[in-house]
């Protein structure tokens, strides 16, 4: 009786600390990472904001992919976007791994939520979700030169370039997207439902979190194999 008492402990602790947790059925054992609020990259957020921190998630990234006793990733998002280059860190670790990973839009997946979605094998999304997509935002002084824009269009393409190879969205579907002026009173860009993502590509399928669950067991059956 212990022994599930301390189990139990454990994984109430590991949820707290670090918003992840480990989960064994007799299909394999499964990592469930959580990346919620705002992603949270080289400045400090107000402590009453809800951040996902990357120096967390990167070495989390590491343990996962090298212990062998786990077998695939679960991504659930539930994030309003953030730092551009953390959220990419983050994005491109998880394209990066061998082991089965799919990730489950819960709430939204905005801004640079977009690529974190699709960095999975395979993605789900909600059918109550949204996903916001909108060109490149820089907050504080800029510069007003010619080298500036060049920067900010180079930036773009690296996040457009990502999210194209990572799913099944083409480039002139995704750009008019980004740009389209008549969906967001103050702003460029587009919200998308759970089905309108997957109808133009962007994600996978709808589902929840059972879909997700038994899509990821199954591709750990199949690895294997």
């Amino acid at each position: 009786m212990s022994d599930k008492t301390d189990e139990k402990e454990q994984k109430s602790e590991q949820i707290k600390e670090s918003g992840s947790i480990e989960t064994s059925t007799s299909r394999g054992t499964i990592h469930c990472l959580n990346i919620i609020g705002q992603i949270e990259g080289h400045m400090i957020l107000p402590p009453q904001n809800k951040t996902t921190k990357y120096e967390h998630v990167l070495p989390q990234l590491v343990a996962i992919e090298q212990d062998e006793n786990i077998d695939g990733l679960l991504v659930l998002l539930n994030t309003v976007g953030g730092d551009v280059e953390a959220g990419l860190a983050i994005a491109e670790m998880i394209a990066s791994m061998k082991k089965p990973t799919v990730s489950l839009v819960l709430g939204g997946g905005h801004s640079i939520g977009v690529p974190l979605a699709v960095s999975t094998d395979y993605s789900f999304i909600a059918s109550t979700a949204t996903m916001t997509i909108h060109p490149l935002r820089l907050n504080g002084v800029i510069i007003g030169v010619m080298q500036t824009f060049e920067y900010f269009r180079k930036m773009q393409d690296r996040i457009t370039e990502f999210i194209i190879n990572n799913s099944a969205i083409d480039a002139p579907t995704f750009k008019k997207l980004m740009l389209t002026t008549d969906e967001i009173a103050n702003d460029v860009g587009s919200i998308l439902f759970g089905k309108n993502a997957v109808e133009c590509g962007l994600i996978d399928e709808v589902g929840g979190l059972s879909d997700a669950l038994d899509k990821l067991y199954s591709m750990v059956e199949e690895r294997k194999q």
